[in-house]
């Protein structure tokens, strides 16, 4: 068994990050062989349009052409039996590294049928833990509550099965006194960082608990 985590955030050991460790803890004590991966280190572009993943009888139909630090990462991605996207949500969607990867990825499995399929060898569980400053209230108003379920949407259609965490109202700074960031109150960001994070953190390791146990069927 084996399950890969892409950390989309810039920040190794915040919010996104901690919440895939946990994930890849569960899997792990189910006895799955875990990787993480932060996409922030590598040097890769998003889809270039060259459509050669849709070429018929090019040599790289299915697959992305782009030669760079992605190229590696993206030929072993059938290896896994899961995969888990991490990423913080900035203005209303993913980073931009996570939205790149995400054209790398998932652009070349998509035949356009018809009807639209995927190219993809087997039917794994793919999983998007999403953290966000902003609370739940306020992804509604703003019509950003659709970036989630588009995003998983996307990876059902590819890899047969996906599911969904979401954090909201995270702690984004170590010190909010040394930050422009007066709209928010530091005492209430605390207090829910204290409560509320370990509680998505453990629904993180269950993930991780219920990806190994199905992949065991």
């Amino acid at each position: 068994m084996k399950i890969t985590a892409f950390n989309g955030s810039p920040r190794k050991k915040w919010n996104t990050a901690t919440l895939l460790e946990k994930t890849l803890e569960g899997a792990a004590s189910q006895g799955a062989e875990t990787d993480l991966i932060h996409l922030y280190d590598l040097d890769y572009k998003g889809c270039t349009s060259c459509f050669a993943c849709k070429t018929k009888g090019g040599k790289s139909y299915g697959k992305c052409a782009i030669e760079d630090d992605l190229t590696p990462i993206l030929g072993k991605i059938e290896e896994n039996d899961a995969i888990i996207l991490g990423s913080p949500i900035y203005f209303g969607s993913v980073s931009g590294e996570m939205r790149s990867f995400m054209e790398r990825l998932l652009f070349p499995y998509l035949s356009y049928g018809p009807p639209p399929r995927s190219l993809f060898p087997k039917k794994i569980h793919a999983g998007f833990i999403m953290t966000m400053n902003a609370t739940e209230e306020v992804m509604e108003k703003y019509g950003f509550s659709q970036t989630p379920t588009l995003n998983r949407g996307v990876l059902h259609m590819i890899f047969g099965a996906s599911e969904l965490l979401l954090s909201f109202d995270t702690y984004q700074f170590e010190d909010y006194s040394k930050m422009a960031a007066e709209s928010f109150d530091p005492e209430k960001k605390a207090k829910r960082r204290k409560e509320v994070f370990p509680q998505d953190c453990e629904k993180a390791y269950e993930m991780g608990v219920r990806f190994a146990k199905e992949m065991k069927r």
